[in-house]
């Protein structure tokens, strides 16, 4: 995922603590922050991995529905990334018009590349055409989410900015109180989205099927509603609303549901409907649609948090036992919203039980990253992920977006199958294990992520990078 930062790479700094004494390093502002890379780098990596083996392996793949799985923490960390990367950016603002530009200018380039890589314009890399029905064109995706969480958290960094002091006042409360209007803000959005999602009234809705390959092609089904505060597939807040203000032809077609229980017999696997399945299988829904990403600011929001602790924490120990210990309370109590039935663990809805979990992770995962990187020095063994998260926009367009992988099938012979990756994956992946299970892990592994780890480490070693 692209690294939004605001002309950082001086201030993108922290101490490498002597491991005998930790408690009272202080930032040395000639040293990077390595664990924020290799979190980047590690995030990337992982999108890869549920994206071009979840088929085979459903449980590293999104949830269906309610629930949890590996891929399901992709977004949440990109997004708690791009929220730690803020207050590192805007350490110094010498003018805030000139900020507000930058904030726009990345902003925009965002949406552009999310529309082109996701709105239906490239069909790399199982299909060698590019173009897309207007009519039919996806708004948001991936990038999109990450464009408006930066640009509402970037914005509100920038207008709410503190003078910077050496030293904290004392008190674990500190590092709140200085930056309480973000959090007043959060608590805003937190209680817009609650809002919306129980007190919005969903009515009946109508669909045509779209898929060309369906036999129920063209047809149009009724699913009944007529709800409110629902948090089911059909008839819940976040789908009407994208339904209203998108158009049901630009959301996503193929939205996780549809390996469920209640659509096929195959479940966790993708499968034909049952024929029992209800109307709402066959219908499409958008993951990173208004509401939804409305939300997710806050996963954002708490990685600016996080980031402000960086800045303004000056001993190793006092960052790790913050962000630790914040790390375990956000994980505790989603898990608590959860299994109390309270508020459902849901990616599509991102729910804040959802939030809080994944943000939790996150910061559990990074502090982990940190001491083990930038306090013990273990970089070599990650180098890999760092190269990756160094030139994390060139392996997320070409590697998880699959726009290599669809040159390279460009260039066949006899048949559109019988390319060099198909062949790599046959032979000595498959093949060599005799199961299209493990052989599509190990290739994804070792083919699509350690291939990449190496080509960014070739361009980091060239000082070449693609930044927005």
């Amino acid at each position: 995922m692209p690294e939004i930062k605001a002309d950082i790479a001086s201030d993108h700094r922290l101490t490498i603590a002597d491991v005998s004494d930790i408690s009272a390093q202080k930032p040395d502002p000639k040293i990077r922050v390595a664990s924020l890379d290799i979190f980047r780098g590690l995030t990337v990596a992982l999108m890869i991995l549920v994206d071009d083996a979840g088929g085979e392996w459903p449980k590293i793949g999104h949830a269906p529905w309610n629930g949890c799985n590996l891929a399901d923490f992709v977004m949440p960390f990109f997004l708690f990334i791009v929220g730690m990367a803020i207050p590192l950016a805007f350490k110094r603002i010498t003018s805030r018009l000139d900020a507000v530009k930058k904030v726009i200018v990345r902003t925009l380039k965002l949406l552009f590349w999310g529309i082109i890589l996701q709105g239906g314009f490239s069909h790399a890399p199982d299909k060698l055409s590019y173009g897309v029905d207007m009519k039919k064109i996806r708004w948001c995706g991936i990038l999109q989410r990450i464009a408006f969480a930066y640009l509402v958290v970037a914005l509100i960094e920038i207008f709410t900015k503190k003078e910077q002091t050496k030293e904290l006042p004392p008190g674990w409360p500190s590092i709140f109180k200085l930056y309480s209007s973000q959090w007043l803000m959060g608590a805003c959005i937190l209680v817009i989205y609650v809002a919306a999602i129980y007190g919005t009234y969903v009515p009946n809705w109508q669909f045509t099927v779209q898929d060309r390959d369906s036999a129920d092609y063209g047809k149009v089904f009724t699913v009944e509603c007529s709800v409110r505060g629902k948090l089911d597939p059909p008839c819940n807040a976040v789908g009407f609303i994208d339904r209203k203000i998108l158009g049901i032809n630009h959301m996503y077609q193929h939205p996780a549901w549809k390996r469920s229980e209640a659509c096929t017999d195959n479940s966790p696997y993708e499968g034909p409907f049952r024929t029992s399945a209800p109307s709402w299988c066959k219908a499409p829904f958008e993951p990173e649609g208004i509401l939804s990403s409305i939300s997710a600011v806050l996963s954002t929001i708490i990685g600016v948090h996080f980031g402000h602790v960086l800045v303004y924490m000056g001993s190793h120990t006092a960052r790790l036992k913050h962000w630790i210990l914040m790390g375990f309370a956000l994980l505790i109590l989603g898990l608590v919203l959860h299994f109390t039935h309270a508020i459902p663990l849901n990616k599509q809805l991102y729910t804040f039980s959802y939030v809080c979990v994944t943000s939790g992770a996150a910061a559990l995962v990074f502090s982990s990253i940190y001491a083990l990187v930038d306090i013990w020095g273990w970089k070599c063994m990650f180098q890999p992920l760092a190269w990756i998260g160094m030139n994390a926009m060139l392996v997320y367009v070409m590697a998880a977006e699959g726009i290599f992988a669809g040159f390279i099938n460009g260039w066949y012979f006899n048949d559109p199958h019988n390319t060099l990756i198909y062949w790599i994956q046959k032979h000595i992946f498959i093949g060599v294990w005799h199961s299209q299970r493990v052989g599509i892990l190990l290739y994804v592994i070792f083919a699509e992520i350690l291939f990449w780890g190496m080509v960014a480490g070739i361009f980091h070693r060239l000082e070449i990078y693609w930044k927005l």
